[in-house]
């Protein structure tokens, strides 16, 4: 018998067995336990299950004098309130009872809820049949720190995945949750897939929503509803605030996440060269995570809706004037154009990432997207190439040009501008640097 461990049932039964025919010393160390054990086993053969005492309270109880009076009435009138609160309210009120009864007080809150709480909601795990059912969601990847170049990528991920096969797609979004995002992710997805499931949930797109007036909403929601159409989905919801509705996405979230961080750290660097190189690198992730599924795919893949002939709008649109800054603001941000425009209405198509700017039906550049600053203030998405034969003219206006910084292509233009102007007269100084800028 190992010193501090109690004969069981079991050991009894097995003494007893052999008691009827071995002596004392012999038929306890046949059964695991010591002959002093046995000796005492001979004073009292009751199993040991049959004398083990209730355990009683070694303490007074500290709680006795505010529990039923205090505590439990809180309780009952607040059942949302967290136990911590209870703590903190109990020690404003009995100072003299000691941050020591905290663990005392959480355990019996506890186990009174268990009793006398409110019921709770219960969530109902669903069967998923294949091809019935796709979800899409955002989510946030900054944690991972990820860089360009050296600048830091603020951005999302679009997440797409089928509930039944685990077939998972992501899209990297620069901007916020939009419609445009979810409509251009939500179709690279399909047509990798080769096919649409019945039905499409979301959540309640409540980010896209935020700042639009009434018509607004009702125009992304009729867009949305026609987007599911096209492709002969369902369009389904979850509720605001209940995250487990949208289960089979959120909790994929983390696995993929979870899978990019590793993969960063076995490449040994977080930065790219540019975004395209992130983005195959996503991908890349992904398709690994979809070939540990394949088989599941390829059961899902048969169940799915054809796709239609073409995809549908993925942008948005919006008619602009360009002024005689050569440029014009869109979404509060202003974006250059060649100054040959100016005094023309563009037509605007709106991506995530990009502009794609039209004459009428004719296609002009292509801009890349800006966005707003943090603060509210306008960002600038300036190409120094289309007004550097008008700064020439007048390099002056280089010394308080609104959109300076993001006028130079390199930041070690702006630091070059800046040490210029420190040492020489700013007429020389904006006349130098515009001389540069006119050779880049």
């Amino acid at each position: 018998m190992v010193p501090g461990r109690h004969v069981t049932d079991r050991q009894m039964r097995l003494y007893m067995k052999f008691r009827r025919t071995d002596p004392v010393p012999i038929a306890a160390a046949r059964a695991g336990f010591s002959a002093a054990t046995a000796y005492r086993i001979e004073q009292d053969p009751r199993p040991q299950s049959q004398k083990a005492m209730p355990r009683r309270r070694r303490r007074p109880d500290p709680l006795a004098s505010v529990w039923e009076s205090e505590i439990v009435p809180l309780l009952r009138s607040a059942p949302g309130l967290r136990s911590i609160a209870v703590f903190e309210e109990v020690l404003r009120r009995h100072p003299e009872l000691g941050a020591g009864i905290r663990r005392t007080l959480e355990r019996r809150i506890r186990n009174w809820r268990a009793l006398h709480g409110p019921e709770q909601d219960v969530i109902f795990r669903q069967i998923h049949e294949p091809g019935r059912l796709g979800l899409s969601d955002f989510t946030n990847m900054g944690e991972l720190a990820v860089s360009i170049a050296g600048a830091p990528l603020e951005h999302r991920l679009y997440h797409f995945r089928l509930a039944y096969s685990g077939f998972e797609h992501a899209h990297v979004v620069l901007g916020g949750e939009s419609y445009v995002a979810l409509a251009e992710g939500l179709q690279d997805a399909l047509w990798a897939l080769d096919g649409a499931p019945h039905e499409h949930r979301s959540d309640s797109l409540s980010a896209a929503f935020r700042n639009l007036d009434r018509n607004a909403r009702d125009d992304l929601t009729r867009r949305y509803e026609a987007l599911c159409a096209h492709y002969g989905m369902e369009p389904s919801r979850n509720n605001p605030g209940l995250a487990h509705e949208n289960g089979s996405i959120e909790g994929a979230h983390g696995h993929l996440k979870a899978a990019i961080a590793d993969a960063l750290l076995l490449r040994g660097s977080r930065d790219f060269a540019d975004l395209a190189t992130y983005r195959g690198f996503v991908d890349e992730v992904v398709g690994r995570r979809n070939a540990r599924v394949a088989p599941r795919i390829d059961i899902e893949r048969a169940a799915l809706r054809s796709l239609p002939p073409r995809r549908t709008a993925d942008h948005e649109e919006a008619i602009v004037s360009v002024t005689s800054s050569s440029g014009f603001v869109l979404r509060k941000v202003f974006y250059s154009v060649p100054s040959r425009l100016i005094g023309h209405r563009l037509r605007i198509r709106l991506y995530d990432d990009r502009l794609e700017v039209y004459l009428g039906s004719s296609h002009q550049l292509t801009l890349s997207r800006g966005r707003r600053k943090p603060d509210g203030r306008h960002g600038h998405v300036v190409d120094y190439r289309h007004v550097i034969h008008a700064l020439r003219r007048k390099p002056m206006a280089l010394l308080g040009l609104v959109y300076r910084d993001s006028l130079f292509p390199r930041p070690a233009y702006a630091r070059t501008f800046e040490a210029m102007l420190a040492r020489q007269p700013a007429r020389q100084a904006c006349r130098t640097t515009v001389e540069i800028l006119a050779l880049a």
